[in-house]
């Protein structure tokens, strides 16, 4: 596998097997004269839209303040001190889209959004840690991190962040732009700017398995299938009415214990709940509708790509976009992987595509998830 300069000059497979989850990596120049593809005004700008999820933060000697954007309106760029998030920026803006693919080296199912944070001098979130892995890509500006390995994570009290209580840094570095930083889940970090400075963050997803647990068995309700009526034939009678009876208990767990969870309930629900938009994510139709075969003739003259907003994934027979999932065959199924693989389809993979294959492009075309290159 081909070593990055991204990583270092090391491959995937080295960062994967001794770094990830692991160990923090600092990268110096991982991307050589790297330059933010987002303006400073371009960024305040989208703060600006209902669709894009931002947060201000400001440190004040009387504590921290948070709010929730939309924001017309921001402090002025000589106050110290205060942070602008904005996350998702790659589902509004193609460079952005264009620089997350670059870590495509985890698999899709892991990777989630760039987040720009924008801060004026001592800006910042306080000392804290995800509960993901993250990459902190310096983008403008200077900003000093001061990381720990800490096992101490209790988080302060009365305050609107996540901010812990006995931040005890053991290392400490400058970031320029280029420079870059991975942190595993869990690692106590603290980033402070120095002078303006705008720092993008890759980050993945990381569910709690309590909230896969709730949305699998939401999923699983319509399929669940025991038929029968509860009955207790030999039922007798008892001194005490209101006490739940042990053969009641003993018969409906039998029966509920029918439940069976296959591999393939399993890969359905986690294809279409991992390729599901988020809330705030939204598709724009085609404000005019485009007959079948003028969308056939167009494919063909100039390939498809994929939306930045869609999230498409697949396993075995099983294809999954944007929350929907659907099987295939083996022809349709080697066009859609290298669909959602490679975010296009080029102008000769149309050739041996069913008319149901075609079709589904077609209506896709229809509701914005893919678009002709």
């Amino acid at each position: 596998m081909k070593k990055l300069d991204l990583l270092g000059g090391i491959t995937p497979a080295q960062f994967l097997r001794d770094y990830w989850h692991k160990k923090p990596l600092l990268i110096r120049n991982a991307i050589p004269g790297f330059s933010p593809p987002l303006p400073r005004q371009e960024l305040f700008d989208l703060a600006r839209h209902e669709d894009v999820e931002s947060r201000l933060i400001t440190h004040r000697e009387d504590g921290w303040d948070m709010q929730h954007g939309p924001f017309n309106k921001l402090p002025p760029l000589k106050q110290k001190a205060w942070t602008l998030l904005v996350q998702g920026v790659n589902l509004h803006h193609p460079a952005a889209d264009a620089l997350l693919r670059q870590f495509r080296f985890v698999p899709d199912a892991r990777l989630d959004d760039l987040m720009i944070s924008y801060a004026t001098d001592g800006g910042g979130v306080g000392p804290h840690f995800d509960s993901y892995d993250v990459f902190l890509l310096q983008a403008h500006g200077q900003r000093r991190w001061r990381i720990s390995a800490q096992n101490d994570l209790t988080l302060e009290e009365g305050v609107p962040l996540k901010i812990l209580s006995h931040f005890q840094p053991e290392e400490e570095f400058i970031l320029e732009p280029g420079d870059m930083l991975y942190l595993p889940p869990h690692y106590a970090h603290d980033g402070v700017a120095v002078g303006e400075c705008m720092t993008y963050s890759v980050g993945f997803r990381a569910p709690a398995y309590q909230e896969l647990g709730e949305s699998f068995l939401e999923f699983m309700m319509d399929t669940i299938d025991l038929p029968g009526r509860y009955a207790d034939p030999d039922l007798k009678t008892s001194a005490r009415p209101a006490e739940l009876q042990a053969d009641m208990i003993t018969r409906i767990r039998d029966e509920l214990n029918k439940i069976r969870f296959t591999d393939d309930d399993i890969t359905i629900f986690l294809g279409e709940h991992l390729s599901e938009p988020k809330p705030s994510v939204f598709f724009e139709p085609r404000g005019e509708e485009i007959s079948f075969a003028r969308f056939f003739q167009g494919a063909k003259k100039r390939g498809l790509v994929l939306h930045r907003k869609t999230r498409m994934l697949y396993r075995g027979s099983h294809v999954f976009i944007n929350g929907e999932s659907f099987q295939v065959g083996r022809q349709d199924k080697t066009i859609l992987a290298r669909l959602a693989d490679s975010r296009a389809l080029e102008k000769t993979d149309f050739a041996l595509a069913s008319e149901d294959l075609l079709e589904a492009l077609h209506q896709w075309y229809e509701s914005g998830w893919i678009e002709f290159v």
